[in-house]
């Protein structure tokens, strides 16, 4: 059984899938499984997938209703301890990430939930750091001030997804708000937090899309609501914690 199933959902990315992919291959841990999960794309994006063969461990193109029932059929495919997600306009941020995250893993073996952090970076020059997503040091009460942690560096126990239930696939945009609230908001599901970059996000992907950020809106203040929150409120104060990525944007050293 690997250490990590690394799942990459993909639907008309044939600009950046590769890069994805190739990031995902570069790492110098060998405890992984590679998934990627394609919607039926028409852009070339499926030939570019199949294109790496073997070294794609499993990998599907059928239709999909949205991003999270395609995540949740990688899930359901995979057979790793740990469970990342890589989106396929984002790379990994170096080539050790999965060796370092197996390390602290080794020492903190207790943990279901390991999150860490991560930069945006221009679709026009992917050097230049856009935001700079610090996860700081891990507490409970903070969901109720509107912190969340960067979904795309979260490390999940594959048995805690099965045992807590999957992405709710009635939210297209917002499904990770409601998993992290549920998962982050259990008092028996051991939550860590490792200050090492892990992605590097490409502005301009489906959470940053400013043409769906009307919709994110109305799922995220929902999504708050049925977790018995103030949705309103909670969706300003999530917001509002933003702010410091933009101000701040030079990484910190490791």
């Amino acid at each position: 059984m690997p250490l990590f199933s690394v799942i990459t959902t993909c639907y008309n990315r044939a600009g950046t899938v590769g890069k994805t992919i190739e990031s995902l291959l570069a790492q110098t841990c060998n405890d992984v499984e590679y998934i990627v999960v394609d919607g039926a794309s028409a852009d070339g994006s499926w030939e570019k997938i199949q294109s790496y063969g073997s070294r794609i461990d499993k990998m599907v193109s059928e239709p999909d209703d949205g991003m999270y029932q395609a995540i949740n059929k990688g899930i359901r495919m995979a057979s790793g301890d740990y469970i990342l997600l890589l989106h396929s306009d984002d790379v990994m941020y170096d080539a050790h990430v999965l060796s370092d995250v197996a390390a602290w893993l080794a020492q903190h073996p207790q943990t279901d939930l390991l999150y860490a952090d991560g930069i945006y970076v221009s679709a026009d020059n992917p050097q230049h750091v856009v935001r700079n997503w610090r996860g700081h040091t891990f507490h409970r009460w903070k969901l109720r001030t509107g912190w969340l942690p960067l979904h795309t560096t979260c490390f999940i126990r594959r048995q805690t997804m099965m045992e807590h239930g999957l992405y709710d696939e009635r939210y297209k945009i917002a499904a990770d708000t409601d998993l992290l609230l549920r998962y982050i908001g259990n008092k028996n599901i051991c939550v860590g937090y490792y200050p090492r970059y892990i992605v590097r996000m490409l502005m301009g992907g489906m959470s940053t899309d400013s043409a769906r950020r009307k919709k994110m809106w109305r799922e995220d203040v929902d999504i708050y609501r049925r977790h018995r929150m103030p949705g309103t409120l909670m969706k300003l104060m999530k917001m509002a914690h933003k702010v410091p990525q933009y101000l701040f944007t030079k990484p910190h050293k490791e």
